[in-house]
């Protein structure tokens, strides 16, 4: 029976000795199917086209032989090595290294990526792969059939992108291309590729000391919740620096979710929502508070797509959110929200029968419902007296068959 298995990543350049050694001994050999037409590959090697890596981990492991895995890339970026070193299949793996996809597609772009998102699509993950495009301005995208450039384009809708499309690296039918997201979907794309989402947001600043993109604006005061004074005018009615902090607590932005924020105000929860990574869509009806809303992501360098329209109507062309804050339309909006199945939604209501309006609503659309009543006071305190004082019901409902 098998207890090791040689993971070979291959980049399209010619396979190293390690590798064609192991290749040459090798009973049992998986891959796609243009590393099984690899001159490399045994005449008499068992050959395994590779599609779901669990069934063929299964079937390595009962192989009387050796057996070699061929991989796009870095088969431990992203690839089939967490896979085959599950515990349940028990093989000792060996890895004979190649550039990944990534470092090559960005090589070909002329860019550095030590600043860069990389998310993997799958038809199962295409949307939060498409919604850290929203959140960052630049993201590097592993795809799948179902899952490529055109299907990212779609989603994107309305979301103005740059792409550089780079198709079969390493081979002779290499190709890059650079378009906008809006022209992506017109083309049918090779596989396998890798699509660079550009644009959106000021390139990244700093020292370079640490990989992956800064959270928020480097320049982005220090801290959360933060005080009237960072947002400008000042916050609204219901948008106190308590009643905002306990809001992003329960929901609980991040990256790869999509955040509705329903009457945004002054922008201040939408800016520090996109802060945490999320993707956020921040609707109004007041071109003030759009405008407002606006000037508060350009300021903490956060991607913010603004909607102006009244919920619900408006909600109806919104693609799905993973939360959503309402803080204005009531029972009514809540309703309309409840409908899409969000995972939380979290409301204020200033007085006790709006809250149990839109706790019944929350409740009715399949939510456990919590509520607190919360009072804060801003003090001077230079004479210890109080300068402003705020209250509101927050509520706040997390879907029953998936609460976290």
């Amino acid at each position: 029976m098998a207890d090791r298995v040689t993971v070979i990543g291959w980049d399209g350049s010619p396979l190293t000795p390690a590798a064609t050694s192991a290749l040459s001994a090798a009973t049992l050999v998986a891959g796609a199917a243009h590393h099984l037409a690899l001159p490399e590959v045994p005449a008499g090697a068992e050959r395994i086209r590779l599609g779901s890596v669990s069934l063929a981990a299964r079937r390595i492991a009962g192989h009387r032989g050796s057996a070699v895995v061929l991989a796009d890339g870095d088969p431990g970026f992203f690839g089939v090595v967490r896979t085959l070193r599950a515990p349940e299949h028990g093989l000792e793996v060996e890895v004979v290294p190649a550039v990944s996809a990534v470092a090559a597609a960005f090589a070909q772009a002329g860019m550095p990526w030590d600043d860069a998102q990389v998310v993997v699509a799958h038809p199962r993950t295409l949307r939060r792969a498409v919604n850290v495009c929203r959140a960052h301005p630049k993201v590097a995208v592993l795809t799948s059939p179902g899952a490529g450039p055109a299907e990212l384009a779609l989603l994107l809708d309305g979301i103005h992108r740059t792409f550089v499309i780079c198709e079969e690296l390493g081979s002779d039918r290499e190709q890059v291309t650079v378009l906008t997201s809006e022209s992506a979907a017109d083309h049918a794309w090779r596989d396998p590729n890798v699509v660079i989402v550009l644009g959106g947001g000021p390139a990244s600043e700093g020292d370079g000391w640490l990989a992956g993109p800064p959270p928020g604006y480097p320049s982005a005061p220090r801290g959360w919740a933060l005080p009237a004074r960072e947002y400008g005018a000042g916050l609204g009615p219901g948008e106190s620096t308590e009643l905002r902090a306990a809001q992003l607590a329960r929901l609980g932005p991040r990256i790869g979710d999509l955040v509705w924020d329903i009457g945004c105000g002054s922008g201040a929860l939408s800016a520090e929502a996109a802060r945490f990574g999320a993707a956020v869509i921040a609707v109004d009806t007041d071109p003030d508070a759009c405008s407002r809303t606006e000037a508060t992501a350009r300021r903490f360098g956060v991607q913010v797509q603004v909607v102006r329209g009244r919920a619900p109507h408006v909600l109806e062309s919104l693609p799905e959110p993973d939360v959503v804050r309402v803080g204005g339309g009531g029972a009514g909006v809540v309703e309309a929200c409840a409908d899409r199945r969000p995972e939380r939604i979290v409301a204020h209501a200033a007085t006790r029968d709006e809250a149990e309006a839109v706790g019944a609503a929350l409740s009715a659309g399949g939510y456990e419902v919590e509520c607190a009543l919360i009072q804060s006071v801003d003090l001077d305190t230079s004479a210890w007296s109080e300068r402003e004082r705020s209250v509101a019901f927050l509520l706040s409902g997390r879907r029953k068959e998936r609460s976290l």
